[in-house]
């Protein structure tokens, strides 16, 4: 997965869909699905990364995580009609 930490790597292969279309057929691109899974272990490392700098440094942890959670959730679709 990720290439780094085997327990972030376990934790990524544990929560990695089938992806889907927007039809929920299963995509069958073997490209495409490594590109899918790259991108969540880069977003999962760098927001395990993230969380630990904002506690190391005394932020509170429900905190942060609230906040990954609205960014996430306030990400756009610039495809959709």
């Amino acid at each position: 997965m990720s290439g780094g930490d085997p327990q972030l790597d376990a934790r990524l292969a544990a929560m990695l869909p089938t992806w889907q279309d927007s039809s929920g057929k299963v995509l069958s691109c073997h490209e495409k699905i490594k590109v899918l899974n790259q991108n969540l272990a880069e977003l999962l490392e760098l927001a395990q990364d993230a969380l630990e700098d904002a506690v190391l440094m005394g932020a509170d942890e429900a905190q942060v995580r609230a906040c990954l959670h609205a960014m996430v959730d306030a990400l756009e679709n610039p495809y959709d009609s």
